[in-house]
């Protein structure tokens, strides 16, 4: 198929997605810009950019109009410029259908309709055209006139929400679409809609700024918001090289929620807009977004989005997360109403005063390069139902009070150094001799076990003292542990009745990662005689203790043990000396000959 219906649902999808194709399939002949100006600057069919320089334009659209004729066999047409140096450049079958036939260097450049904007070519400014015909004062009516006046840069949206707040205001009753309003708002609807006839009279500037865009050195954005019980407004400037200087980029308003909500809530959810405005300037400037410096009245908002100590309920929660996606706290900062532009949008203004109004001129801001940054706190934070209560929650453990902790036993490098350490400060303490018994050293081995186990084991030791299962995902699931008569944690099994020693039945629980189940795997392997891992964890097994997921640290002690490494080193191969010269010159043969004789013959 190669003809879509005008009207059908996919045809302007398929139409742009075509445009798209051809420029991507000319990139590498025409330029990466021609590319850019297809994929950014266009709508559907309808293409509108600017350019620094009318040579660039003049360029720009010629390579354009070449990679669509030889790639896709389309024709680019109805070329409008605010300068005739661009227009003279093409033939007149490719401008627009007004400027055909007319004189160029001494008629009237009429005015253009681009994308829904009136482009008055003479001047290079915007102009907006209202309806003029009457229309029924009915909800229809309203709704009607409101929506025909396309603002989508936000001009006259100070002007705008006074007409939305009205429809808002007549639409509560059960009134039906045709129906006819109440008389006591007509008289200020009317007022309102007579006074949109002034904006015929006034045109905005379409450059931002005087200076160029392109040539300036830095480019920052100001955006400014603010909210009342009627409306919330943001609005966007652009500065250029630290000039005194704003250019009015886009603003907007909307209604605020009819339902209760705070004025803090509605200067939030202003901020919020003033985020996504700076976000869609970011986008289509190519300003980074930590260029952009946003304003705001509301100390309550500014301490919410500066606040990393208390938490809020899910209404601010979520607005101040979207917030921090696109902004950091430290690019927000406090003007005060009479400062704030976005003020006009929240209460309305007339469109006789629009023309000389902070909403497109900009406010005024001092550039001092050694301000700090003013952080704000919470606003009262006790009673601000926003923010979740403050709740600390205490655990407190009760544990067996021990005269030592386990992190001392590394500062030990033998097992049984440890043992003989600990029976002789207990003896010491008890007795007052510095000489300990075979009795005081199992005393003291079973010391310096409680300790480790009461640290690493102490979930298990509850559980199995109160009764409880052990959790799924403990290390001891599978062993059957239960505490002995002297608080030593063992395992458990089948095999009690078995004729074996009681440490080898039920041996002692160590854990594998701490510091004693080395020295225990070190004390064991030296009394085998630096044999195996095999040998090693039996002999581990025999001496009563059972040492958790042991066999790879086993093999890690053993790998780095020297002695092994030494006694299991591969045997040394002797280097022959070199061969003798007569066996590696050549020679006739039997010029050297040797004989080999039996020992007792003697020579």
């Amino acid at each position: 198929m190669c003809v879509h219906v005008f009207g059908n649902s996919p045809s302007p999808a398929i139409a742009s997605y075509g445009l798209r194709k051809t420029a991507m399939e000319g990139e590498n002949e025409f330029g990466s810009d021609m590319l850019d100006f297809f994929t950014r600057d266009f709508y559907v069919d309808d293409g509108l950019t600017s350019k620094p320089s009318s040579a660039e334009a003049i360029d720009l659209m010629k390579r354009t109009k070449s990679a669509l004729k030889s790639i896709g066999n389309i024709r680019l047409h109805k070329i409008s410029s605010n300068v005739d140096e661009v227009m003279h450049s093409f033939d007149n079958e490719d401008l627009a259908k007004s400027l055909k036939d007319l004189d160029l260097s001494s008629d009237i450049l009429p005015i253009q309709h681009s994308l829904g904007m009136n482009w008055d070519l003479e001047t290079d400014t915007f102009m907006y055209c209202i309806d003029r015909d009457v229309k029924p004062y009915t909800r229809r009516g309203l709704l009607s006139i409101i929506n025909s006046i396309f603002d989508p840069l936000g001009y006259l949206a100070p002007v705008t929400i006074k007409g939305k707040l009205l429809l808002r205001s007549v639409m509560t009753g059960q009134i039906m679409w045709d129906e006819p309003l109440p008389e006591e708002v007509y008289n200020e609807w009317e007022s309102w809609r007579t006074s949109l006839f002034d904006f015929e009279k006034v045109k905005f500037k379409r450059g931002f700024v005087s200076t160029s865009f392109s040539s300036a050195k830095t480019r920052k954005i100001h955006v400014y918001s603010d909210a009342s019980e009627k409306a919330i407004a943001a609005v966007g400037y652009l500065q250029l090289d630290d000039d005194n200087n704003f250019g009015f980029i886009m603003g907007k308003a909307k209604v605020a929620p009819s339902h209760s909500h705070t004025i803090p809530r509605l200067e939030l959810c202003g901020a919020l807009l003033a985020t996504e405005i700076g976000q869609t300037i970011s986008d289509q400037l190519d300003i980074p977004l930590s260029d952009i410096q946003y304003y705001t009245d509301s100390k309550v908002v500014l301490g919410y989005i500066f606040n990393s100590s208390r938490r809020f309920y899910n209404y601010v929660s979520n607005r101040v997360a979207k917030i921090h996606t696109v902004s950091n706290s430290e690019q927000w900062s406090y003007v005060h109403t009479d400062g704030n532009p976005a003020d006009l949008a929240t209460r309305s203004i007339i469109p006789s005063k629009l023309e000389n109004s902070i909403w497109l001129s900009g406010p005024v801001i001092k550039n001092d390069a050694d301000q700090t940054i003013e952080k704000f706190s919470l606003i009262n934070p006790d009673t601000d139902k926003e923010i979740r209560p403050d709740i600390t929650t205490r655990k407190t453990t009760s544990l067996e009070k021990l005269s030592l902790g386990s992190q001392r036993f590394e500062r030990f490098g033998n097992w049984k150094s440890l043992v003989r350490s600990i029976a002789l400060i207990k003896n010491f303490l008890v007795n007052r001799i510095s000489k300990e018994t075979r009795c005081q050293l199992r005393d003291a081995e079973m010391f310096v076990v409680r300790v480790v186990q009461s640290e690493i084991f102490s979930d298990e030791i509850d559980c199995i003292k109160n009764g409880r299962q052990l959790r799924g995902n403990s290390a001891l699931l599978q062993l059957s542990p239960f505490i002995d008569n002297e608080g030593i944690l063992r395992v458990g099994g089948r095999i009690k009745m078995a004729n074996v020693q009681p440490d080898e039945r039920n041996p002692i629980l160590i854990p594998r990662r701490h510091w004693i189940a080395t020295l225990i795997i070190r004390y064991f392997h030296q009394k085998i005689k630096h044999q195996g891992r095999q040998f090693t964890s039996g002999a581990i097994r025999t001496g009563g203790y059972w040492i958790v997921g042991e066999k790879r640290l086993v093999s890690s002690i053993i790998y780095k043990c020297i002695t092994c490494r030494k006694l299991r080193r591969h045997t040394e191969q002797q280097k022959m000396a070199d061969l003798p010269e007569d066996r590696v010159i050549p020679e006739t043969p039997f010029t050297s000959i040797g004989i080999d004789t039996f020992g007792p013959c003697p020579s």
